[in-house]
C-alpha cells in the first residue's frame, strides 16, 4: 500500500501523531545544532508541530523533513531576532540612572511591545522601515528624513505611504483574527 493511500486511511490525529514521532527527534536534533541550547531547541520544535496542528492538513506534507526545517527556520530567526531586541533594550534599561529604572513587569510590558513593533514593520524594505522610525520616533520632519537618508522628499512621502498602509493592513489583521477567535483574550 502506497503512502497516499495509507494517508487516506488515517485520521489527521493520527497523522500528526506519526509524523510527530517519526521526525520529532530529528528536527530536535537539528535545531540544537543552530541553537547551541537544549532546552530552546524542544520549545521551537514544539513550536513547529503547532504551526502545522493549527494551519496545514498534515497528508499533503509530501517532504515532511523539509518541510519541517522550512518552518523551523523561520523560528529560529525570529528567536534571534527577539533575542536582539531584548538584549538592545536591556542595554538601554541598565544605561539609565537608578530613578529611571522601572520595574521587572514594566520591562515586560516594553519587550512586549518592542517584539509587536518589530513584527509591525517586518517584510517592510529597509528604506521604508527608516523613513517610518525616523519619523515617528525621532520627530524629524519629511525634509530632514530625505537628508538624512540622502533620498528626495518626494521618495520620503512614498515610504511613509507604504509604511502606513502596512501599519493598518497590519491593525486590520489583528482586529479580524481577534473577532474570528472570540473569548480568547477575554478575561475568564
Amino acid at each position: 500500500m502506497s503512502r497516499v493511500e495509507l494517508s487516506q486511511q488515517l485520521s489527521p490525529q493520527t497523522e500528526l501523531r506519526q509524523l510527530y514521532c517519526n521526525h520529532h527527534g530529528w528536527l530536535r536534533g537539528w535545531l540544537q545544532k543552530r541553537l547551541d541550547c537544549l532546552c530552546d531547541a524542544e520549545d521551537l520544535s514544539h513550536d513547529t508541530f503547532t504551526r502545522i496542528l493549527v494551519g496545514r492538513d498534515v497528508s499533503a506534507i509530501r517532504e515532511p523533513r523539509s518541510y519541517l526545517a522550512t518552518i523551523a527556520r523561520g523560528l529560529v530567526i525570529n528567536h534571534y531576532r527577539r533575542q536582539d531586541i531584548e538584549r538592545a533594550c536591556l542595554e538601554a534599561l541598565s544605561a539609565l540612572p537608578e530613578p529611571i529604572a522601572i520595574s521587572p513587569e514594566q520591562r515586560h510590558e516594553l519587550l512586549e511591545t518592542l517584539y509587536e513593533i518589530n513584527a509591525l514593520l517586518d517584510g517592510l524594505p529597509t528604506k521604508v522601515k527608516k523613513a517610518f522610525l525616523l519619523s515617528q520616533l525621532d520627530g524629524l520632519t519629511y525634509r530632514q528624513i530625505a537628508e538624512q537618508m540622502e533620498v528626495s522628499v518626494s521618495s520620503v512621502k512614498k515610504y511613509m505611504y507604504r509604511a502606513s498602509v502596512h501599519c493598518l493592513s497590519y491593525k486590520l489583521e489583528s482586529q479580524m483574527s481577534e473577532q474570528a477567535m472570540p473569548g480568547q483574550n477575554s478575561p475568564e
